[in-house]
């Protein structure tokens, strides 16, 4: 199933399209993250994700019109098969846990170890702990999960769907960090170009404003992600 919506003029010029990926345990809040970001609505009587779907939304960042498509693959076991050809071409994660079930977080590795193997490695993941207003129901400490984001070098941020708490500023943070990763390949590509050289950012390191986010230069991995992942119209 695919559906898309958000709040942009349809007949607006698209600079970069980026796709952003929901994961995690059945029941966290991720259709919930993706109504609140995509449409700005939540609903008490959600339904259970059957397969995939997506939503968009088109921001301006830095004077430039970003498409976010946002998938939400199905928690359940079931459709582990189904999904895991949606984590291909993603250059953006969300890992979602529930603060009032543990189980969903113990999950976590198991979920980015997945993520890992699907996707490409400089792929901008923000850990988020969902149900933040249900504060007397916590299971979950935030130091576990600060503790946990830093070792896996993940941004981190607690979230409520309900009241739109850190849903947009979790949006932000990692579309930014994609959108900034792009352009410091776009500025060096056209340096090597002015000088003669082809442009390609082998040998060199980009470092990302962000916890522990970094770009490792590893021959031309980082050239062909993003000719391959970054669809600039």
């Amino acid at each position: 199933m695919a559906s898309g919506g958000g709040y942009g003029d349809p007949s607006q010029k698209i600079d970069y399209v980026f796709k952003v990926v929901l994961i995690g345990d059945s029941a966290v809040g991720k259709s919930q993250i993706l109504a609140r970001f995509s449409r700005n609505e939540f609903s008490l009587d959600s339904k259970a994700t059957i397969g995939v779907e997506f939503q968009t939304r088109t921001l301006v960042i830095e004077h430039k019109s970003v498409k976010a498509q946002i998938w939400d693959t199905a928690g359940q076991e079931r459709y582990r098969a189904v999904t895991s050809a949606y984590y291909r071409g993603a250059v953006g994660a969300m890992l979602v846990y529930d603060i009032t079930k543990r189980q969903t977080f113990d999950h976590i590795p198991r979920w980015l170890e997945e993520l890992r193997g699907h996707a490409d490695k400089n792929i901008v993941i923000i850990l988020l702990g969902n149900k933040s207003d249900l504060e007397n129901q916590r299971e979950v400490p935030t130091e576990d999960s600060k503790e946990f984001a830093q070792k896996e070098g993940l941004f981190f941020l607690e979230t409520s769907a309900l009241e739109a708490t850190n849903v947009e500023t979790a949006f932000m943070t990692v579309l930014t960090e994609i959108f900034n990763i792009v352009n410091k390949k776009n500025l060096v590509a056209d340096e090597n170009q002015g000088n003669g050289n082809p442009a390609s950012l082998a040998g060199k390191k980009i470092v990302i404003p962000g916890p522990a986010q970094e770009i490792p230069a590893k021959s031309n991995m980082c050239c062909r992600l993003l000719r391959c992942i970054f669809l600039k119209l």
